[in-house]
């Protein structure tokens, strides 16, 4: 069986030829492969560590289960489809809205669990019937509508909790991102998150010196004199040393919360598919499905020991597209530098001091971007938001979201924000669509430009898509 772990050298191993690329089944020579590897590493890092601190689960995990999910995807696709599974930020403000609601860390990983699960089933149902069901359930102006509720569900996280422990850090931190996101290039814009984060702490360490302790909020609710940059817990970590573990309980009012946040999985995974084949010159629609399956499962096992969940990560995508070298070896090395960070202690101490105020200058810029890539995905579909068929379901189910809007159904069950809102969008848009006069119906892309070839071409191994 060809699992993809085999790789022909490329030319002299050095450099891709003039206007040539190392493909997923080419590798440059190993030691320029583990430099690319340590290259992915870097540009995930940003994300994959705000995501964890900000969904309250340890980071040690959640870098090690990104190796182990990245092993699985890259085995699962059989080397087809190069690509990094680091932590998902789609589900920060699900953790966020389980916890306000009284939920630990267990019941947060396992509502996240059977998001995992549903995500291998619909991966299956593509594989078997083609993308056109994705199309049926949820056509981009239900799919963009989702993804930006969920993103700007977490304004209020920021605006209370982050920016108000150091404004003045968090206004800076923000300059710096965003100017690091705008102005720098190629590689180096693609870690602007990660020279945030070091940006923050340089700063946090001067006002330290001097201003000295700060009087402020710290992860609490009432105002205590505390040091910005606190690494005392750095020094009494370990350097080596397995993360902490934990096992998931499962609780359905934080499962229906979770479950809205499939559709951006299924959104990043698609776009992310057709990015890289469009990048490599591979046809890989016949593999969303895998892709999709192989996310589900990584996510799975991640949560099931009490990590965070994972999805395919545009930084990395971003990073082959400036080296044009697409080798899926180097996936395999950015895997085994995840692991190895993960059983390190003092790694995990370093990246849990991030001062509240760092947080808050870079989630103003992050949870924003979550949110405007739903504005991405009408863009793309060219949506018609002149079209009340379109314009009132994702107005309203926006609106739910953004505004956590509550329905009470007994004293004991109700449903509010993220999960109301996609309700209201999924079954509006339908229901709406079943009563609509023909004029309104127009006819719409698949879920975005990266499926619409599906069901019509054959994939890279001869196969029809729908085989």
């Amino acid at each position: 069986m060809d699992l993809g772990v085999r790789w022909k050298l490329h030319g002299d191993g050095k450099v891709p030829a003039p206007g040539a690329v190392v493909r997923p089944d080419e590798r440059l020579t190993w030691p320029r492969t583990i430099g690319l590897g340590a290259q992915h590493v870097v540009a995930m890092f940003g994300a994959s560590f705000v995501a964890p601190v900000l969904m309250g689960l340890d980071p040690n995990l959640a870098i090690m289960m990104s190796g182990v999910a990245t092993v699985i995807f890259l085995l699962a696709t059989r080397g087809r489809v190069p690509s990094y599974l680091g932590c998902s930020l789609s589900f920060v403000g699900v953790a966020a809205v389980i916890r306000a609601s009284g939920g630990d860390s267990a019941t947060v990983t396992g509502a996240v669990f059977v998001v995992g699960v549903l995500l291998f089933v619909v991966g299956l149902a593509v594989q078997k019937f083609g993308a056109r069901i994705i199309h049926a359930a949820m056509p981009p102006i239900v799919t963009g509508a989702v993804v930006m509720l969920i993103g700007f569900n977490l304004a209020p996280v920021t605006a209370s909790t982050y920016w108000p422990t150091d404004q003045w850090t968090a206004l800076l931190v923000m300059l710096f991102t965003g100017l690091a996101v705008v102005c720098l290039r190629g590689f180096w814009s693609r870690i602007a998150i990660f020279l945030g984060l070091i940006f923050g702490y340089a700063v946090s360490w001067l006002f330290d010196q001097v201003f000295g302790k700060i009087h402020s909020t710290n992860g609490g609710t009432t105002a205590v004199d505390h040091w910005r940059l606190d690494l005392s817990g750095v020094g009494k970590a370990d350097w080596i040393g397995l993360p902490s573990f934990h096992a998931p309980s499962f609780q359905w009012s934080a499962i229906l919360v979770a479950l809205p946040v499939i559709i951006a999985l299924i959104a990043e995974n698609a776009g992310h598919v057709k990015a890289v084949g469009e990048m490599t010159g591979d046809n890989l629609d016949g593999k969303l499905g895998t892709a999709i399956s192989a996310d589900g499962v990584a996510s799975m096992l991640s949560t099931a020991v009490g990590g965070p969940p994972n999805t395919t990560y545009s930084e990395n995508i971003g990073v082959m597209a400036a080296t044009r070298v697409y080798s899926t070896a180097a996936y395999w090395a950015a895997a085994g530098f995840a692991l190895l960070f993960g059983v390190c202690p003092k790694f995990g101490a370093i990246v849990a001091a991030i001062p509240g105020g760092v947080l808050g200058g870079i989630t103003v810029i992050l949870y924003g971007m979550i949110g405007l890539l739903g504005a991405q995905i009408w863009i793309n579909a060219k949506v018609d938001l002149r079209n009340p068929l379109n314009l009132v379901p994702a107005a309203a189910g926006i609106i739910i979201g953004v505004g956590n809007v509550s329905l009470k159904f007994t004293d004991t069950f109700s449903l509010s924000g993220i999960a109301l809102g996609t309700i209201v969008v999924i079954t509006g848009y339908h229901a709406l669509r079943a009563m609509a006069p023909a004029h309104l119906k127009q006819q719409e892309p698949l879920l975005d430009q990266g499926t619409s070839t599906y069901d019509k071409t054959k994939d890279g191994d001869g196969q029809s898509a729908n085989s």
